[in-house]
C-alpha cells in the first residue's frame, strides 16, 4: 500500500482537515513522506473526473466533494430546522414579504438568528426596505421546491387559526 493511498484513507475516515503533522503520525511515516503523498493525491484527483478533491484549508488538508456538487448536496440531504427557525419560517411564509422589524414582534428576539440561518440555508430572501431602516423579508423558490408547496394559504383572519398552525407544526416536528 503506497503512502498516498493510506493518506487517502485517513482523510475519507478522519472527515476533517489534518495538518501535515497528524497525517505523518495516523500514517506512521515522516512529514517529507506525508508531503509527498498528499501532493501525489492532490495531483491523482486533479486528473481524475471524480467528484471528490483532495484542497488545502487554513486548518490543514481535506478530502472534499467538489463545489461543483454542492447544490447536489442541498438537494438530496435533508436540512434540519429547529422548532423555533420552522415557526419563523412559517411566520415568513404566510406574511411575507414583512419587514424583519414585525416578524421579531410576532417571533420575538430569537427571530433574529432563525433569519440569519433560514438565509444561509437559501429559504429566506432579505433585503434592505427603503421605506424603513428595517429588512424586507421573504421566502425564496427554494422554500417552495423543498417544501414542495406552490401556493401558500391566505394569511391568518384569526389568531386561534395562527396557533391551530404552530401546534401542527409542532406536532410534525416532533414526529421527524
Amino acid at each position: 500500500m503506497s503512502a498516498a493511498t493510506k493518506i487517502e484513507a485517513i482523510l475519507y475516515l478522519k472527515g476533517k482537515p489534518l495538518s501535515i503533522g497528524e497525517i505523518a503520525e495516523y500514517a506512521a511515516c515522516d512529514r517529507i513522506t506525508a508531503e509527498e503523498g498528499i501532493i501525489e493525491l492532490i495531483d491523482e484527483y486533479a486528473r481524475r473526473d471524480s467528484a471528490l478533491e483532495v484542497v488545502e484549508t487554513p486548518n490543514g488538508y481535506s478530502l472534499q466533494l467538489r463545489s461543483d456538487f454542492h447544490e447536489l448536496v442541498q438537494t438530496l440531504i435533508p436540512v434540519e430546522l429547529g422548532l423555533g427557525a420552522l415557526r419563523t419560517l412559517a411566520a415568513i411564509a404566510l406574511n411575507g414579504p414583512m419587514l424583519q422589524s414585525d416578524l421579531i414582534n410576532l417571533r420575538g428576539s430569537g427571530a433574529y438568528q432563525h433569519v440569519q440561518e433560514l438565509v444561509e440555508l437559501g429559504f429566506v430572501k432579505k433585503r434592505r426596505n427603503s421605506d424603513s431602516r428595517s429588512y424586507s423579508l421573504q421566502v425564496t423558490p427554494k422554500f417552495h421546491q423543498y417544501f414542495q408547496i406552490e401556493q401558500l394559504p391566505q394569511p391568518f383572519s384569526s389568531s386561534q387559526q395562527q396557533r391551530q398552525l404552530e401546534l401542527k407544526l409542532e406536532s410534525a416536528a416532533e414526529s421527524e
